[in-house]
């Protein structure tokens, strides 16, 4: 039995999770922290509160392209996600626009 595996139960008793060793992946253990925002993420959050607060994806598309996942990489997906939430809406808006401006234009 290798002695690097930890069974600390003090950890546990505080709520955090028990850091493991292993000998092949040292990084393991790097993430077992619950994620922020109920669990999900601040990406998948920002997704989910866009929709009725669509700056959320905004926030969101600025930590994806300042690298905000590089911190924990479970963050990435959500990020990204918002990122393309955020670009359609963009795209939405700018048409929008454009159909109105072009009916003021020729009426």
């Amino acid at each position: 039995m290798d002695q690097r595996i930890s069974t600390d139960v003090v950890n546990h008793r505080s709520g955090d999770y028990a850091p493991i060793g292993d000998q092949e992946d040292p990084k393991l253990g790097m993430f077992d922290k619950p994620l922020p925002c109920f669990g999900w993420g601040i990406g998948w959050f920002s997704l989910l509160l866009g929709f009725v607060f669509p700056v959320m994806w905004y926030y969101a598309t600025f930590l994806y392209f300042s690298k905000y996942y590089q911190k924990d990489p479970r963050e990435r997906t959500g990020l990204e996600a918002s990122a393309v939430a955020a670009l359609i809406c963009t795209v939405a808006v700018l048409i929008v626009i454009a159909v109105f401006v072009i009916k003021a234009l020729f009426p």
